[in-house]
């Protein structure tokens, strides 16, 4: 097998457990779970599998990308070190942040007070994580792209 196709197995199989986790794991625990709470606690035993595969995943597809020159490289290579570091930042700089924020609320979010400013804080947390997730599907997305059309060039 090519250096191609092995990169675009990796890709693929990382976008796809990243899709079955936003898709279907996150919103299917949150429905059926009694409390939201729950829910978050496995969404969160989740998360760092997720995250940390996602830079393994665009680590080595970077180390095993080789060949073409010009442009198509370098946007390929820095669609990668995209991926790699919003996982490593999601993992490493939000996640911890947001166990500190829970272990200080000590106790459901949901009933803190909106205006509280750890519920704020751990809102806006908990976005800057999906953010960090999404650009890292469209990072691995584009790259997808691009290894196909190589690989049809």
């Amino acid at each position: 097998m090519s250096r191609a196709g092995v990169v675009s197995i990796l890709l693929s199989a990382w976008l796809g457990a990243a899709v079955l986790v936003t898709t279907v794991v996150a919103p299917a625990a949150f429905a059926v779970l009694p409390s939201r709470t729950l829910a978050g606690a496995l969404v969160g035993r989740v998360l760092p599998v997720l995250f940390i595969a996602g830079l393994v995943v665009a680590l080595a597809s970077l180390s095993l990308d080789s060949g073409d020159h010009g442009r198509a490289i370098r946007v390929r290579r820095a669609m990668l070190i995209v991926a790699a570091v919003s996982c490593a930042a999601a993992q490493f700089a939000v996640a911890p942040r947001i166990e500190r924020v829970r272990k200080e609320i000590a106790g459901p979010v949901e009933q803190l007070s909106p205006d509280d400013p750890r519920r704020i804080a751990f809102g806006r947390l908990h976005a800057a994580s999906v953010a960090w997730l999404g650009v890292a599907m469209v990072a691995d997305v584009t790259t997808l792209i691009l290894v196909s059309l190589r690989k049809w060039s």
